[in-house]
């Protein structure tokens, strides 16, 4: 699992080879403005300390921040390790594990629709890696989901969003 960074864009200037979290990317770089993921799965994040928008890369060449949607440079990253087996969530309705609740153990592609939940503010991530979007049908900003527990969305940087979607992380990074 590897992650190339470059302070410009097109993979030019100082680079930086990166094959785990990295909280702080300006520990390395003075910005960073591209990046090759090599191999591997990674969760970028526009400010520090994994706070901030956040974008999923999978293997591929990322020439410039903006061209998958990111406003600023990236400033941390979070690596997604391999899951082999199961995926299993609980979505609850209000924060602390409260309200309605639902097992999901495959992707939503509508929360709302599927489960009449009208919103998400906490969930339990037994099994596997995931995505949660704040549209349906995968779109709009996400946040990354590793197994733990959520009390509250806002823990994740995300108050006042209401989660929609949901995608199991299942590629083979």
């Amino acid at each position: 699992m590897m992650i190339v960074f470059y302070e410009d864009r097109n993979f030019q200037g100082r680079s930086y080879e990166c094959m785990s979290d990295c909280s702080d990317m300006s520990s390395y770089l003075s910005r960073c403005s591209s990046c090759r993921v090599e191999s591997g799965c990674f969760v970028v994040y526009d400010r520090p300390n994994y706070m901030g928008n956040q974008y999923f890369l999978r293997r591929g060449e990322y020439s410039d921040y903006m061209s998958f949607g990111m406003s600023d440079s990236i400033q941390s990253c979070r690596l997604i390790p391999q899951h082999q087996g199961s995926y299993r969530m609980r979505i609850y309705e209000r924060e602390n594990f409260q309200g309605q609740n639902h097992e999901l153990m495959n992707d939503c592609d509508n929360i709302m629709d599927r489960y009449c939940l009208s919103d998400c503010q906490s969930c339990n991530v037994m099994d596997g890696h995931w995505l949660m979007y704040e549209q349906p049908h995968y779109r709009g900003r996400m946040v990354y989901l590793r197994p733990g527990e959520y009390r509250s969305m806002r823990d994740v940087g995300y108050s006042g969003m209401r989660l929609s979607s949901v995608r199991r992380i299942m590629e083979s990074c």
